[in-house]
């Protein structure tokens, strides 16, 4: 803490000293800043966070997760500097300001020993929607089809929800839903009759990302708008940032930062 004389008159030199000595210390204290929301921006704000902190080692930088509703009130009430999210803002959300860090591809993912390679965005939808509920509906093997989503609130869920299953049709209650990017790739990894959704980010060797309408899901196919299903990642905060916490949006929307993006598997906007 630092030192507050509360008496009146002379202080003696020694405390006096001190008392400079602490003020110094208590000035150059350490920077906090806090984010939380969307699990597909987790990754890259923890990337983000590493290389601001080897530039700035007074700062402390606490990356949280929780979806990106979370990331959309968090930010709104104050709690955390920054929110996180990974689909645009509703209407009947609070208004606030986007910085724009990325893009990011949804794949669809199954897993890698299944025989199908392609589907249709409309296959997607009924898949999804529980109509195809047979591997063989779509030229696979005759087996149920087992399918793996985000739970509510998830901004790769609203994403999906909005680009694919449009306003016609709802993911099946049936659906196994989990509550990240990398739980949804963990269970189609070790299911092989699973279909799931998760972002490009995520997407390893334990999973197979499928064509959808004969484009690949590749970063490239993103970029030059081939491939359809392709949603903002967004830093959120109630006002024009200042001081420390705009540094550090500033250095995402770098060079450098941008790096880190296309390094994870996310699309550059800069």
């Amino acid at each position: 803490m630092c030192f507050k004389n509360g008496k009146t008159g002379l202080i003696p030199a020694v405390i006096l000293a001190l008392t400079l000595v602490m003020a110094s210390a208590c000035s150059g204290s350490t920077q906090t800043i806090t984010e939380a929301g969307s699990t597909t921006v987790q990754p890259l704000a923890e990337k983000f966070a590493g290389a601001f902190q080897a530039q700035h080692p007074d700062v402390e930088i606490t990356i949280q997760g929780g979806g990106s509703s979370v990331g959309v009130k968090s930010a709104a009430d104050g709690t955390v500097d920054i929110g996180a999210a990974s689909r645009e803002l509703k209407e009947s959300e609070p208004n606030l300001v986007k910085h724009l860090l990325a893009k990011d591809g949804i794949a669809i993912v199954c897993h890698p020993s299944n025989t199908i390679q392609e589907l249709s965005i409309e296959q997607v939808q009924e898949i999804f929607a529980g109509k195809i509920s047979n591997w063989s509906q779509v030229g696979g093997d005759d087996k149920e089809l087992h399918i793996v989503a985000r739970e509510a609130g998830s901004g790769t869920r609203a994403a999906f929800e909005e680009m694919v299953m449009g306003e016609e049709a709802e993911i099946t209650n049936n659906a196994i839903l989990q509550p990240s990017n990398g739980a949804v790739r963990t269970t189609v990894a070790g299911d092989e009759y699973s279909i799931g959704f998760l972002s490009f980010g995520y997407i390893d060797s334990s999973v197979n990302p499928l064509s959808i309408d004969g484009i690949e899901g590749t970063v490239e196919n993103a970029l030059n708008g081939t491939y359809p299903v392709v949603r903002p990642l967004y830093f959120l905060t109630t006002e024009q940032p200042e001081g420390i916490v705009k540094e550090f949006i500033d250095f995402c929307l770098s060079t450098d930062g941008q790096k880190l993006v296309e390094e994870e598997g996310y699309i550059p906007v800069h």
